[in-house]
């Protein structure tokens, strides 16, 4: 009789451990220490699969160590991972398909991918939605696509609230939008891989 509930008990446990393996897989975290404090930011690999394999291959290289928030709007965004302390673009070529249409809303707090007009451009450069952005979204009825959120904040709302509210203005090639003194994410790292 013990051994049949000893039985069970080790294989609920084995089943949480694979349990919780499979979340940490499913929404892995990353922390980015900047110079303004650390953010973490939990991914969500199940609703956005392929931009959060290309963010946490990016995180494994040290792709973002070094690279500043070059643009900063007030209740809007900042936006980072394209551009070094000299303004000297660090861009990958590589555009990845679009996954806004995933159910995922650029919300406050909610981190999502950068792009050009084109919608399949995104290659590493993100943002921080600091207000509920729901014009981001996909349009379905307009036939617009929206840019992919991957990802929320889950610690370190203050220092991306800190980073909103710099001073800015020209840099680099910006005419704008620039903080006068550089954040800077001195290291990102993956959490889950620890």
């Amino acid at each position: 009789m013990l051994l049949p509930r000893l039985l069970a008990t080790v294989m609920l446990a084995a089943a949480a451990v694979h349990s919780a393996n499979a979340d940490m897989i499913a929404h892995p975290q990353v922390a980015l220490t900047t110079s303004e404090g650390r953010i973490v930011i939990e991914l969500d690999a199940k609703r956005a699969p392929l931009t959060a394999e290309r963010f946490v291959g990016l995180v494994r290289q040290g792709y973002y160590d070094g690279l500043i928030f070059h643009r900063v709007v007030r209740n809007f965004v900042i936006q980072a991972g394209g551009y070094d302390t000299k303004y000297e673009s660090e861009e990958t070529d590589e555009g990845l398909p679009n996954e806004s249409g995933n159910g995922l809303s650029n919300l406050r707090g909610t981190v999502a991918m950068a792009r050009t007009s084109d919608p399949h451009s995104a290659g590493a450069q993100f943002f921080i939605n600091i207000a509920n952005n729901t014009m981001l979204n996909p349009d379905i009825q307009r036939q617009r696509w929206g840019y992919a959120v991957f990802g929320r904040v889950i610690e370190g709302m203050d220092i991306v609230d800190t980073i909103s509210s710099l001073p800015t203005g020209p840099g680099g090639p910006f005419k704008k939008e620039v903080p006068a003194l550089p954040v800077i994410i001195e290291k990102a790292t993956v959490i889950t891989d620890e």
